[in-house]
């Protein structure tokens, strides 16, 4: 049925439930995966007069820092797959908004099925944090397998 599956990841344990139930999935099925993680650009705030963008100096370091997480989070992931006998490919996808970069390379890539992790909240929770699995599944012209990740329930 799915022959590569994109599994995108935060390094987050919501993320890691994705990663590992995608995991399963592939080597269920025999599939292909591409394991995916995006580094978002330097929240600057530009405008007004108190507008600042941070120095050059700044914004090297902080992609330099992004870039090695990327890449922990991805020797990680890989790591993980391993477990499960599935051959992975890995990409960091740097200054890009997540939903963007996760749906255009699942295109880029011939995915047919992204696999992500989420917290599963509704309503005002979902609207006041945002929800990049949310962007995702509302952007993707191809299947997007949201993992809910199970909140431990309070004894009572």
């Amino acid at each position: 049925m799915y022959r590569h599956i994109l599994i995108a990841t935060d390094g987050s344990e919501v993320a890691q439930n994705g990663v590992d139930h995608g995991l399963q999935l592939a080597h269920s099925l025999g599939a292909r995966v591409t394991l995916l993680t995006v580094t978002e650009p330097y929240p600057a705030y530009i405008g007004g007069e108190f507008g600042a963008l941070p120095a050059e100096a700044f914004l090297a370091s902080y992609d330099k820092d992004q870039t090695d997480i990327a890449t922990a989070l991805l020797a990680s992931a890989r790591k993980t797959a391993d477990t499960y006998g599935v051959a992975v490919e890995t990409l960091h996808v740097p200054e890009t908004p997540a939903a963007e970069a996760i749906v255009q390379t699942a295109q880029d890539r011939g995915c047919d099925l992204i696999v992500m992790g989420s917290h599963g909240r509704r309503g005002i929770g979902r609207l006041v944090l945002g929800s990049k699995t949310w962007e995702v599944a509302t952007h993707s012209p191809i299947p997007v397998l949201v993992v809910r990740h199970a909140s431990p329930k309070s004894a009572g």
